[in-house]
């Protein structure tokens, strides 16, 4: 695998939500972040690749176009597919699975294409194909150009291997990291989630002070991949975690990974499940020292001591909830828990339905973002500091 050449690297995340991962991209220092329809397009070599995965929170997961050509019946299909250096990326020992994907094509039949990419992979490079192979080779064909990328995650960026306990209706990790950007939260102030479910925001939130990688502790499909340095993934893994982030926070990271930052995030829920919860799974991303959770109602929310910083909170909405009036009630008990506890902090809040915002009686202007989660379209309303 040439680890210096240049390739296109999509980074995939969720429809509506592109602006925001370019954004993020662009602070980490990625070559021409550049927003389309279902992701970001950047360029580099290898190492980008593995970066990516490694150190950018919004992304879902990370491909590597690493070939496209144009082919307007299956029989060129096969002959080109079959010119693929596919040994410069693929290693003849791992399994690999092809996924195919037509659209506005002369070859529109996806499963065609799927066995003669797999027949060009098993032939030229002997590569096995097998239906649980953690490689997989994504081809799209769309106006007869055939784009012919690597999965390089593997799992979804969103599991991190930090998570063992997850609540109902969980936010994923990726779009809370991707909300708490558009809220403007830093890593310097303390935040605050009433409803916090598995605690996803508040340690979302901590790690980010904390300057901690996200992938730190996961496995992806690249380490499968030909010419896998091993040991300079290691470098680059190890490299920073934990500095810097405690002193954006305020405070420091202990040698024995026991941070004492000098602002704190905080979590309540009425439930005790998903408190307990919370706790494990804050341990398990070793942001316990930096995290407070509470159980009780959203009425016993006071604000933390201390300077006033971001409320961020995902409520019950839609179908995850049957009776539409307890809901409006629980929106508007929060407004006024907020309201009169909260001066001088800022809000966001997720829903799905603009009624639902307003009955809170907070601030809220038009959707700062509206994006695509697991089948619903959902908005981030965000309100200025209360008074």
């Amino acid at each position: 695998m040439d680890t210096v050449g240049d390739i296109e690297i999509f980074l995939v995340t969720f429809p509506g939500a592109e602006a925001l991962l370019c954004a993020e991209a662009r602070e980490k220092g990625f070559i021409d972040p550049t927003p389309i329809k279902g992701g970001v397009t950047v360029r580099g070599g290898w190492p980008e690749v593995w970066r990516a995965n490694l150190e950018l929170r919004g992304a879902s997961r990370v491909l590597a176009r690493v070939a496209a050509f144009r082919a307007l019946h299956l029989a060129q299909l096969d002959k080109r597919a079959r010119r693929v250096a596919w040994s410069e990326f693929l290693r003849p020992d791992v399994p690999v699975r092809v996924e195919a994907a037509c659209k506005g094509s002369r070859i529109y039949h996806a499963g065609a294409a799927t066995q003669r990419i797999e027949k060009a992979i098993r032939e030229e490079l002997g590569a096995p194909i097998s239906a649980e192979a953690e490689v997989v080779i994504k081809a799209r064909i769309d106006d007869d150009l055939c784009t012919i990328s690597i999965d390089t995650s593997g799992e979804s960026l969103h599991k991190r291997n930090h998570k063992e306990a997850v609540h109902k209706a969980p936010m994923r990790e990726t779009l809370a990291s991707l909300f708490l950007r558009q809220c403007g939260y830093d890593g310097t102030e303390p935040v605050v989630d009433p409803m916090c479910g598995s605690g996803t925001f508040v340690i979302e939130a901590a790690e980010i002070a904390a300057g901690l990688k996200p992938g730190r502790s996961r496995r992806f499909a690249f380490e499968q991949l030909a010419g896998f340095d091993e040991a300079t993934w290691s470098r680059m893994r190890g490299a920073g975690d934990g500095a810097g982030g405690g002193d954006e926070a305020g405070g420091e990271v202990g040698g024995d990974g026991d941070i004492k930052p000098a602002v704190r995030f905080h979590g309540s829920d009425r439930d005790a499940g998903a408190i307990a919860m919370s706790r494990t799974n804050a341990a398990l991303a070793g942001v316990a020292g930096m995290t407070e959770f509470r159980q009780h109602a959203v009425t016993d929310l006071v604000a933390p001591s201390g300077p006033p910083g971001l409320v961020i909170v995902n409520p019950p909405y839609g179908n995850r909830i049957g009776d539409k009036k307890q809901l409006y009630s629980l929106y508007a008990a929060l407004g006024q828990t907020l309201t009169s506890c909260f001066v001088g902090w800022r809000v966001g809040l997720v829903t799905s339905e603009a009624t639902l915002a307003r009955a809170t009686g907070l601030p809220f202007g038009e959707p700062a973002v509206s994006v695509s989660h697991g089948g619903m379209r959902v908005s981030l309303y965000l309100a200025g500091a209360l008074t």
